[in-house]
């Protein structure tokens, strides 16, 4: 039975946390490094992916014990196995490997139990974590445009990762404890680009943490924003983990189930972490907790992370009898952007007031501070402007004497540090494709473009309206083609 059909009849329970159940056993740093690797120059001891390959019958049997407690959709052994996170271990090579043979385990625990008689359809969800590094936060002080991580690099990463899951047999793709929607849309980047070149799709889940009690991400974005910002892409679901348990998330769970189109997702931590980051919340405790969303109808995929256990599982097992899964709502048929907060273009707003003076074209001010390369006083330029009322902020750097693609990439850097501006939508504006993409890969919210058209032929345009798709962004299209401007209703019917 397909995942996309079982999801409308049942609640879907979720496994638990992987990494709680290998640190219960206390490995030693021979047993993670076992023969392969015991010659490995760096520690080994707590890189827990890497015992998919040393210790696969550990893996195994703890699938197996997720399984037994219950659960329709088990959790590869992935959630540091890209090249940025491996890289602590100095095993960045073993990315593919990895990925295949940690979706291989899980597939062979699922083949375990149909093997012992289990009827019960289910499914391996590929694990791809949210790396180690931040795509849209300063990795210095002194410097709000440096980056530890590139959008291009992040692509790359996730790409070799989701090949190794795929190729290992996983049925779904899961980019999860997101908490920076650049990341997020790398991933989902990265993940479109495999599509592409396997023929073939998978269900795609995303789920977010918030890091405090006002429900925003890392990142300072809001959920709603967080959700606009990948709502380019057909997923599968899309949810929350991690962060808090289930009593701290209630609030957040239920904002997100009344605004996702989609079915929705929630895997709490057992609790908050005690003095010594232990987690002490009883499977029985957690249950009480999360039967209040089955109440409301407000999940269709239940699980567990950090702290929990098959114990877990199996109450929330018992506890999911009986109730429906939520009812996916329609999707709006607005426009929708973000930066840091959501915007919401609908019928019933008459305008939308664009500030365009962190333009080089028009503002003189701007383009002498761009030029003189003061981005940090540039940003102010765009601060005045939202300050004054300005609910996207148009950025250009198309002038002869300038790297557009470098300028534009670091002044958008500058601004997204600075939460009173970032909370706006961008406007990608340029008449160079390039400078385009350069804006678009540091982005973090749902930005426009403006703009693209018929100029260079139907090819192109179609190139570059699929590539602004697969960035998250809207765009806005000009009526014009390769014969120039289309300036009667004919030729406007005829471009359009």
């Amino acid at each position: 039975m397909r995942i996309e059909d079982l999801i409308k009849e049942k609640i879907l329970l979720l496994d638990g946390a992987m990494g709680t159940m290998i640190q219960h056993r206390q490995l030693t740093e021979e047993q993670y490094r076992g023969e392969r690797f015991e010659g490995s120059e760096r520690m080994q001891k707590g890189n827990n992916d890497l015992l998919s390959l040393t210790m696969p019958d550990l893996i195994r049997e703890i699938h197996t014990l997720y399984l037994e407690a219950g659960a329709d959709i088990i959790t590869t052994n992935t959630f540091n196995s890209n090249s940025i996170s491996l890289s602590d271990y100095g095993m960045e090579s073993l990315v593919y490997e990895l990925n295949r043979a940690a979706a291989t385990v899980a597939r062979e625990a699922i083949d375990g139990m149909a093997a012992r008689g289990d009827k019960k359809p289910r499914f391996v969800a590929g694990t791809m974590g949210p790396t180690n590094r931040t795509a849209s936060m300063s990795a210095d002080v002194a410097n709000p445009a440096a980056r530890s991580v590139t959008f291009d690099q992040l692509v790359e990463a996730y790409h070799e990762q989701a090949r190794g899951l795929f190729d290992g047999g996983a049925d779904l793709l899961m980019v999860e404890t997101v908490f920076d929607a650049l990341n997020a849309r790398a991933a989902l980047f990265a993940i479109e680009n495999l599509f592409d070149v396997t023929g073939r799709r998978i269900p795609v889940m995303i789920s977010g943490t918030v890091t405090d009690a006002s429900g925003r991400m890392l990142t300072g974005q809001t959920l709603e924003a967080f959700m606009i910002s990948v709502s380019h892409f057909p997923l599968f679901s899309i949810g929350l983990n991690c962060a808090f348990g289930a009593e701290n998330l209630r609030p957040f769970v239920e904002e997100l189930s009344g605004l996702a189109p989609w079915p929705l997702s929630v895997h709490p931590n057992a609790g908050l972490p005690n003095q010594f980051g232990g987690y002490d919340q009883s499977a029985a405790e957690m249950a009480s907790l999360v039967k209040e969303y089955l109440e409301n109808g407000w999940v269709n995929i239940i699980g567990g992370c950090c702290g929990t256990t098959e114990k877990h599982i199996e109450a929330l097992n018992e506890l999911r009898e009986g109730y429906s899964p939520r009812v996916v709502p329609a999707r709006k048929g607005v426009t929708a952007l973000s930066g840091l907060e959501p915007m919401l273009i609908t019928p019933e707003k008459n305008f939308i007031n664009v500030g365009e003076r962190a333009n080089v074209a028009g503002s003189k001010r701007f383009a002498r501070l761009i030029k003189e390369e003061k981005y940090g006083e540039a940003v102010a330029v765009a601060a005045e402007q939202v300050e004054n009322g300005a609910q996207i902020i148009d950025i250009c750097m198309d002038e002869a004497l300038l790297d557009g693609e470098r300028a534009m990439r670091t002044f958008i850097n500058y601004l997204i540090s600075d939460p009173a501006v970032s909370r706006v939508p961008l406007m990608i504006d340029s008449s160079d494709w390039r400078v385009i993409e350069a804006g678009l890969k540091c982005s973090p919210g749902r930005p426009v473009v403006n703009s693209i058209s018929l100029k260079e032929g139907e090819e192109a345009f179609l190139r570059q309206a699929r590539l602004i798709k697969r960035y998250g962004a809207a765009m806005v299209v000009m009526l014009f083609d390769e014969r120039g401007q289309a300036d009667t209703l004919e030729r406007r019917t005829e471009v359009a």
